[in-house]
This record gives structure tokens, sequence and C-alpha cells, in this order.
């Protein structure tokens, strides 16, 4: 998705605002509380994706594939994914990851469509089962947020991590 102009910075209750939003996003996200993120957070048009990650010389781009995604997915999608998840046959998830979102450093622009441009780093901590080793999956996140009936709902997320191997057995948690 392509916003065109960018209006530097954002006030400070927007930026506010946003801050909170992120907050919110996390603890639903980690409280195992999927579908209040799905319907009170996310947009019906939403963008999700993660693309690949590849080491390359810095003459040959930024590294991250143009067509190939551990993710790439909708509302439909990550609607079915929720929705699987609150069944018994949530196989990669039962019993559930024990996760936590640490968000920081987080930028934000005002688009001239009235959009957010909002950019922040992400370091998710992830624990399975018995395990005594934590899996740390790091990365910037790339958000577009749109105001719908008054509230920010995402409407294109970008997540870029910063591993070329992901040591996890499976990517069935949101970020």
């Amino acid at each position: 998705m392509q916003h065109t102009a960018i209006k530097v910075g954002a006030s400070s209750d927007l930026y506010s605002e946003v801050i909170d939003w992120l907050h919110t996003e996390a603890e639903l996200l980690d409280g195992d509380r999927e579908r209040e993120w799905l319907e009170g957070m996310v947009s019906e048009d939403v963008v999700y994706q993660v693309p690949l990650r590849q080491t390359v010389e810095r003459a040959r781009g930024t590294g991250f594939a143009d067509r190939a995604y551990h993710l790439d997915e909708r509302y439909g999608s990550l609607a079915s994914r929720v929705a699987r998840n609150e069944t018994s046959f949530a196989w990669a998830e039962d019993p559930p990851s024990r996760i936590r979102h640490f968000v920081s450093n987080v930028r934000v622009r005002q688009l001239d469509d009235g959009c957010l441009d909002v950019r922040s780093n992400l370091l998710v901590y992830r624990t399975r089962q018995d395990q005594t080793q934590p899996q740390l999956l790091s990365a910037e996140r790339q958000d577009v947020l749109r105001r719908e009936d008054g509230a920010l709902m995402l409407r294109a997320r970008l997540v870029l991590l910063d591993l070329t191997v992901i040591a996890t057995h499976n990517l069935s948690i949101f970020f």
C-alpha cells in the first residue's frame, strides 16, 4: 500500500492515543484475546504481511523478498486463524504459547489521506509447554492506522523480521 505525502510528526495527544492503541493490542494478544483484537482493532480491508528475509549485499536491495512471505494475510484468513484457535483443533497452539509483546521506539506520522504511519520495534518473547529456552522474535513493524467510527483500526501491517532463519516450529502467533 503506497502513501505519498507525510506530515512530519504527530501531536502529543495523537501520539499518546497511538501508544495506548499499541499497548492495548499487546495486552489483547498476550492475554489470548485474539477475537477482541480482530473485531475491535483490525480493519476489514487489512493487509497483514511478514516477508521473507534474505542475507544479501547492500547493493542487491533491502534483503526482503518482494513476493515471498511467511504470512500474507487478509481479514478473512486472520479470522480463520482466530476461529481455529478457539476450537480443540488448534494443535499448533494447544496448549497455547505464553507470549509477551514488547513494543518500543514508536514513531507516528500523519499521512495526507488521514491515515497514520506508525513504525515501532517489536520483541516477541514466547515459551511453549515446558521449554526452558524462550523463543525471541524481533522485528520492525510498519503499520498504517486509520480512524473508523472514531476508533483507530489497523489497515496494514508489514513485519520486517530481523531473522533470516526462524528457530520456531510454527508461526501461529500474531505480531
